[in-house]
């Protein structure tokens, strides 16, 4: 596991769900503009929201955006040609939807290429093609709604190579929508410890403090998150949280 782990910062949730930025399982493709700031790609097939979200994010300390995508076919040719750190990628368009965009281009993603981080960002929380987004290895959402400076703040956070994760949403989109990853857990045989330290990553856990509440070294969290995610299969922090609900290992009201 490598990455800065960071707590209590981020994006607030409208209502009570802060962002937990958290670190994350592979880094970036530490290709920066010129300025040394993080290069974002913005796929939306509404050409309104796509051009506000241009102006807007681009004045943002930080960001500069280097392309945009009307749909899922041309936000996977875009990031193949502009290599941004980020893609912030609606999840609802045409040719091809958000979920097979993000799954094709971590699929395509080598150490020559690149990573690039995926934020799915949806007008509704609870919607399932988030759920399903995340489960194809998006490192986490904001809402259409929230502040410009607070989406930016996200994009910042999961270029940084960290996640951004909601609970109390994520709890209610996989009880409204669960998915196929159900059997994941049983199959991943985890020692007792992982499972204690994936119950406090589905709390929105930071590393350090999960090393706190359980009293270990924040290498020894470092090791148990990694084998966490490698017996899982889960494409990062936020996927295997996903995976926790769906199992059964976290229910809703766990921890509230």
């Amino acid at each position: 596991m490598t990455g800065t782990d960071r707590a209590g910062t981020g994006v607030d949730r409208a209502g009570t769900d802060p962002v937990e930025p958290v670190t994350a399982d592979s880094g970036g493709n530490g290709d920066v503009s010129p300025r040394g700031d993080v290069t974002l790609l913005i796929a939306d097939d509404d050409a309104v929201t796509r051009s506000g979200l241009r102006l807007l994010l681009g004045a943002q300390p930080g960001i500069t955006v280097v392309g945009e995508a009307a749909d899922g076919v041309e936000a996977v040719e875009q990031a193949r040609l502009l290599r941004p750190d980020v893609v912030l990628m609606d999840v609802r368009m045409p040719r091809r939807n958000g979920i097979e965009a993000t799954r094709q281009l971590l699929a395509e993603s080598s150490e020559l290429t690149g990573t690039p981080r995926v934020v799915v960002i949806t007008t509704f929380e609870n919607d399932g093609y988030v759920t399903a987004a995340l489960s194809a290895g998006a490192s986490g959402f904001v809402l259409k709604r929230r502040p410009v400076p607070q989406i930016a703040e996200a994009v910042r956070v999961v270029a940084a190579g960290e996640a951004i994760l909601f609970p109390t949403a994520l709890r209610r989109m996989v009880a409204a929508r669960p998915l196929d990853s159900a059997e994941a857990l049983p199959r991943a045989a985890l020692t007792d410890r992982e499972e204690e330290v994936l119950r406090s990553m589905a709390t929105g856990l930071s590393n350090p403090e999960i090393a706190r509440s359980l009293t270990v070294s924040l290498e020894t969290v470092k090791t148990h998150v990694g084998n966490v995610l490698t017996k899982l299969g889960a494409q990062n922090r936020t996927h295997a949280v996903v995976i926790a609900y769906e199992s059964g290992l976290v229910v809703p009201g766990f921890a509230e």
